[in-house]
Protein backbone atom coordinates (compact mmCIF):
# COMPACT_ATOMS: atom_id res chain seq x y z
CA UNK A 1 0.00 0.00 0.00
CA UNK A 2 1.59 3.32 -1.26
CA UNK A 3 -1.55 5.60 0.08
CA UNK A 4 -2.40 6.95 3.43
CA UNK A 5 -6.07 7.64 4.65
CA UNK A 6 -7.18 10.78 6.62
CA UNK A 7 -10.43 12.52 7.24
CA UNK A 8 -11.85 14.13 4.14
CA UNK A 9 -11.76 18.07 3.82
CA UNK A 10 -14.13 20.11 2.47
CA UNK A 11 -11.29 20.96 -0.72
CA UNK A 12 -11.65 16.87 -1.09
CA UNK A 13 -15.40 17.29 -2.21
CA UNK A 14 -14.71 17.85 -6.45
CA UNK A 15 -12.67 14.70 -6.52
CA UNK A 16 -15.08 12.51 -4.53
CA UNK A 17 -17.88 13.77 -6.80
CA UNK A 18 -15.94 13.16 -9.57
CA UNK A 19 -15.56 9.55 -8.17
CA UNK A 20 -19.06 9.42 -7.12
CA UNK A 21 -20.09 10.47 -10.77
CA UNK A 22 -18.31 7.17 -12.56
CA UNK A 23 -19.45 4.57 -9.94
CA UNK A 24 -23.49 5.47 -9.44
CA UNK A 25 -26.13 5.82 -11.37
CA UNK A 26 -27.08 8.39 -8.73
CA UNK A 27 -24.45 9.86 -7.23
CA UNK A 28 -24.65 12.22 -4.19
CA UNK A 29 -24.59 16.22 -4.91
CA UNK A 30 -22.36 18.38 -3.44
CA UNK A 31 -24.81 19.55 -1.42
CA UNK A 32 -25.36 16.54 0.48
CA UNK A 33 -21.48 15.60 0.55
CA UNK A 34 -20.86 19.06 2.31
CA UNK A 35 -24.05 18.52 4.61
CA UNK A 36 -22.77 14.61 5.70
CA UNK A 37 -19.04 15.90 5.90
CA UNK A 38 -20.07 18.76 8.32
CA UNK A 39 -21.53 16.39 10.82
CA UNK A 40 -18.98 15.20 12.54
CA UNK A 41 -20.97 14.13 15.63
CA UNK A 42 -22.55 11.16 13.72
CA UNK A 43 -20.70 11.31 10.27
CA UNK A 44 -17.08 10.27 9.99
CA UNK A 45 -15.79 10.75 6.12
CA UNK A 46 -12.36 9.26 5.37
CA UNK A 47 -10.07 9.69 1.68
CA UNK A 48 -7.30 7.58 1.13
CA UNK A 49 -4.21 9.44 -1.10
CA UNK A 50 -1.76 8.98 -3.06
CA UNK A 51 0.98 11.98 -4.13
CA UNK A 52 -2.17 14.21 -3.50
CA UNK A 53 -4.59 12.30 -5.48
CA UNK A 54 -8.11 10.32 -3.96
CA UNK A 55 -8.01 6.83 -4.87
CA UNK A 56 -11.00 6.41 -2.77
CA UNK A 57 -13.16 7.40 0.23
CA UNK A 58 -15.69 5.76 2.52
CA UNK A 59 -18.98 7.43 4.24
CA UNK A 60 -19.90 5.84 7.63
CA UNK A 61 -22.86 6.71 10.01
CA UNK A 62 -22.65 6.25 13.52
CA UNK A 63 -26.57 5.75 14.97
CA UNK A 64 -26.46 4.24 18.83
CA UNK A 65 -24.03 1.41 18.21
CA UNK A 66 -24.07 1.04 15.04
CA UNK A 67 -22.18 1.84 11.95
CA UNK A 68 -24.30 2.54 8.47
CA UNK A 69 -22.03 2.75 5.42
CA UNK A 70 -23.29 5.36 3.47
CA UNK A 71 -20.61 5.62 0.28
CA UNK A 72 -17.67 3.76 -0.55
CA UNK A 73 -16.24 4.43 -3.83
CA UNK A 74 -12.99 3.95 -5.58
CA UNK A 75 -11.48 5.71 -8.62
CA UNK A 76 -11.65 3.69 -11.42
CA UNK A 77 -7.62 3.97 -12.52
CA UNK A 78 -7.28 2.24 -9.14
CA UNK A 79 -9.69 0.05 -8.85
CA UNK A 80 -8.50 -3.82 -7.49
CA UNK A 81 -5.97 -1.99 -5.88
CA UNK A 82 -7.25 -2.83 -2.40
CA UNK A 83 -8.00 1.20 -1.69
CA UNK A 84 -11.72 -0.37 -0.62
CA UNK A 85 -10.73 -2.79 1.59
CA UNK A 86 -8.30 -0.39 3.20
CA UNK A 87 -11.20 2.24 4.02
CA UNK A 88 -13.39 -0.63 5.09
CA UNK A 89 -10.68 -1.65 7.76
CA UNK A 90 -9.58 1.22 9.06
CA UNK A 91 -13.34 1.90 9.57
CA UNK A 92 -13.97 -0.97 11.45
CA UNK A 93 -10.78 -0.24 13.97
CA UNK A 94 -12.68 2.92 14.02
CA UNK A 95 -15.59 1.42 14.98
CA UNK A 96 -14.15 -0.73 17.12
CA UNK A 97 -12.70 1.95 19.47
CA UNK A 98 -16.31 3.58 19.88
CA UNK A 99 -17.50 0.05 20.80
CA UNK A 100 -19.90 -0.23 17.84
CA UNK A 101 -21.25 -3.47 17.88
CA UNK A 102 -22.79 -3.76 14.13
CA UNK A 103 -22.77 -2.72 10.92
CA UNK A 104 -25.25 -2.05 8.19
CA UNK A 105 -25.55 -1.05 4.42
CA UNK A 106 -27.38 -1.02 1.16
CA UNK A 107 -25.58 -2.05 -2.44
CA UNK A 108 -27.54 -2.30 -5.44
CA UNK A 109 -28.46 -6.37 -6.27
CA UNK A 110 -26.39 -5.98 -9.39
CA UNK A 111 -23.16 -5.35 -7.56
CA UNK A 112 -21.91 -8.57 -6.96
CA UNK A 113 -18.26 -6.91 -7.09
CA UNK A 114 -19.25 -4.73 -3.96
CA UNK A 115 -21.08 -7.56 -2.50
CA UNK A 116 -17.99 -9.78 -2.90
CA UNK A 117 -16.26 -7.24 -0.89
CA UNK A 118 -18.43 -6.69 2.02
CA UNK A 119 -19.14 -10.66 2.47
CA UNK A 120 -14.78 -10.65 3.18
CA UNK A 121 -16.01 -8.49 6.12
CA UNK A 122 -18.52 -10.22 7.60
CA UNK A 123 -21.69 -8.69 5.86
CA UNK A 124 -24.71 -11.06 5.22
CA UNK A 125 -28.32 -10.37 3.13
CA UNK A 126 -30.86 -10.17 5.70
CA UNK A 127 -33.31 -7.78 3.52
CA UNK A 128 -34.45 -5.77 -0.04
CA UNK A 129 -35.50 -2.62 -0.41
CA UNK A 130 -37.66 -2.89 -3.77
CA UNK A 131 -36.55 0.03 -6.44
CA UNK A 132 -34.42 1.32 -3.69
CA UNK A 133 -32.51 3.27 -6.44
CA UNK A 134 -34.82 5.70 -8.51
CA UNK A 135 -33.27 6.12 -10.96
CA UNK A 136 -33.21 2.64 -12.15
CA UNK A 137 -35.91 1.39 -9.56
CA UNK A 138 -33.39 -1.27 -9.02
CA UNK A 139 -33.76 -3.33 -5.73
CA UNK A 140 -30.71 -3.05 -2.77
CA UNK A 141 -29.06 -6.04 -0.76
CA UNK A 142 -29.87 -4.89 2.67
CA UNK A 143 -27.00 -6.13 4.66
CA UNK A 144 -25.79 -6.69 8.16
CA UNK A 145 -22.65 -7.80 9.33
CA UNK A 146 -21.52 -8.27 14.04
CA UNK A 147 -18.46 -6.51 14.87
CA UNK A 148 -17.45 -7.87 17.86
CA UNK A 149 -14.58 -9.03 17.59
CA UNK A 150 -13.07 -8.15 14.00
CA UNK A 151 -13.19 -4.41 14.08
CA UNK A 152 -8.87 -4.29 13.89
CA UNK A 153 -8.85 -7.98 12.35
CA UNK A 154 -10.06 -6.62 9.12
CA UNK A 155 -11.80 -8.53 6.40
CA UNK A 156 -12.41 -13.07 6.26
CA UNK A 157 -10.91 -13.82 3.10
CA UNK A 158 -13.13 -16.10 2.14
CA UNK A 159 -13.45 -16.77 -1.12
Amino acid sequence: MTWAIRRAERRDVPEILRIEETQFPEPWTRGMLIDEMSDVATRRYTVAVEEGVILGYLGVMFVLDELHVNTLGTAPAHEGRGVATALLTEAFADAGERRIARATLEVAASNTRAQRLYHRFGFAPVGVRRRYYERTGEDALIMWADLAGTSTAGPTLAP
